[in-house]
């Protein structure tokens, strides 16, 4: 792969940056669009294993992100809630080569008074690459430092 890293898909923007956690795996990138909400990031060499392709580590966060941001956009009821993971489940369908776009969108399955269930499918360059399921936690509202940006 060249030192230039290929663009960002078309009508993706990128997530903002916010301390923590996040911002070592990122940057993550995102495009909305009417009732959905699409996740991507760009394999880079961070991501990678010893073979040039996403560690499952990596695709299991990216997945542990995509589910709750997800439901966050989709479910005005949860949208300033913490939504701490209570069960993620993974499939790895295909690898995810270094330099590849990576990119999912979640589904909300159901949501109760305590918990969110969801899913979701990762591509890779447009192949099938990881399947994810999760069941989140409706925890307690964002500090208001967090709240205003919790979904741009």
């Amino acid at each position: 792969m060249s030192s230039e890293s290929p663009p960002i898909p078309a009508g993706f923007t990128r997530w903002p940056d916010r301390p923590g956690f996040i911002a070592v795996v990122g940057p993550l990138y995102q495009r909305r669009e009417p009732g959905r909400l699409l996740l991507g990031f760009r394999v880079e060499p961070r991501h990678c294993n010893p073979m040039d392709i996403c560690h499952g580590g990596m695709m299991a966060t990216f997945c542990d992100m995509l589910l709750p941001i997800g439901a966050h956009a989709l479910s005005e009821a949860v949208r300033d809630r913490f939504l701490p993971t209570i069960s993620l489940q993974l499939d790895y369908l295909a690898p995810a080569p270094l330099g590849c776009w990576v990119q999912g969108e979640t589904q909300l399955l159901r949501t109760t008074r305590t918990m969110v269930f969801a899913q979701a499918l990762v591509t890779a360059d447009d192949v099938p690459a990881a399947r994810a399921s999760g069941i989140l936690k409706i925890g307690q509202p964002f500090p208001s430092r967090f709240r205003a940006a919790a979904v741009p």
